[in-house]
């Protein structure tokens, strides 16, 4: 073959000078990085949350008399729970400590204490128990009113016995309303998508900031990523009343209800405290709310006095003073402001049929 005459007598170290100024092979790059550099921003999130809450993460071991068998004394099981004070205050469910007559609590750090029962409420779903122990790791309870939909969740518990499993996901859904043990609604329930699973009942949900919105409370066995929890202002606010008097006497009017906006223009044609209420959707037969005069799709405003922008403050105004006081209630009538007077009735009574 012929070399054409432009080829002739040119030398290869030009060409091979060019291919190494401008195709050398790069050195191989250090692999050896930090874990912390290879982390994104959510998964620092879901760490540092988890470090911070798990210490105060317990699992909780119960031991209930066995009625229905002569073969064993007793029968167990287990479920998590959350100081919620340095002196062994501790979060759960009512029905992982009902109706057990022994119970321990697992700490984070490999301690076993015994505990006691100081108060339980299966209304809300909600106890609290105590431990003989002083400068534990708490948790601090957030605002369940500000979260929203679509933030990051974390869930940290013991399922099936794996205590400190931490699964995140994100709030589902707000303003959900499932029925306790007792047959009583717990209205403004958080659903969300963090994997729980038996034994998680108890824990907290956190979000991303590590404070308390919720305490996981029920799943949907059937189903995939559909899980609930109490909010946090219902948590917190029934704690320390079962902290201060072991139990909680409630006011009933016999409403169910969901949290609600007010439309601008109604909010302040009347010179309305708040932009949200609760919407009635539904009214127990021959309850004082029926008595009353109140009607499903009226939103209430106003309790005793007190503005009402949710249901975890009607709860707060349904307390022990105002069982058999007949109380100014402000509602929302289609545009219509109206007051009606209620006298609520002791819940103790009234439960098992809610």
């Amino acid at each position: 073959m012929k070399i054409p005459t432009q080829f002739q007598g040119r030398e290869a170290s030009g060409s091979t000078s060019e291919f190494n100024d401008h195709d050398a092979v790069e050195p191989p790059v250090d692999t050896t990085l930090a874990d912390d550099e290879l982390l994104d921003s959510y998964s620092k999130t879901i760490s540092r949350v988890a470090a911070r809450i798990a210490p105060a993460v317990v699992n909780i071991r119960v031991h209930k008399p066995n009625h229905e068998s002569r073969r064993g004394p007793e029968s167990g099981g287990s479920g998590s729970g959350f100081v919620i004070a340095p002196d062994g205050f501790i979060l759960t469910n009512s029905h992982v400590v009902h109706g057990a007559d022994r119970m321990e609590v697992a700490l984070a750090d490999g301690r076993v204490s015994d505990a006691t029962l100081v108060g339980d409420d299966p209304e809300t779903d909600l106890a609290v128990i105590r431990i003989n122990a002083s400068r534990l790791v708490h948790a601090q309870f957030g605002d369940s009113n500000s979260i929203r939909v679509g933030q990051i969740a974390i869930a940290i518990g013991s399922p099936f016995g794996f205590q400190q499993t931490v699964t995140a996901g994100v709030v589902s859904a707000l303003g959900r309303s499932m029925r306790s043990q007792s047959g009583r609604l717990i209205d403004n329930v958080i659903q969300t998508d963090a994997a729980l699973n038996p034994g998680n009942s108890g824990g907290p949900l956190v979000n991303s900031r590590g404070e308390i919105i919720g305490v996981n409370t029920a799943i949907i066995l059937p189903a995939q990523g559909i899980c609930f929890a109490i909010a946090s202002n219902t948590a917190e606010f029934v704690a320390a009343w079962l902290i201060k008097e072991r139990l909680i006497r409630r006011g009933w009017i016999g409403v169910a209800g969901q949290n609600a906006p007010i439309h601008q223009r109604v909010v302040v044609f009347h010179r309305l405290a708040v932009d949200h209420g609760v919407l009635v959707s539904g009214i127990e037969p021959g309850s004082p709310a029926s008595r009353a005069g109140l009607r499903e799709g009226d939103v209430i405003v106003s309790f005793g006095g007190e503005p009402i922008s949710g249901i975890d403050d009607l709860h707060r105004c349904l307390v022990a003073k105002v069982i058999g006081v007949p109380s100014p209630v402000t509602i929302i009538r289609h545009t219509e402001k109206l007051e009606l007077m209620v006298t609520p009735e002791e819940l103790a009574r009234n439960h098992q049929r809610n």
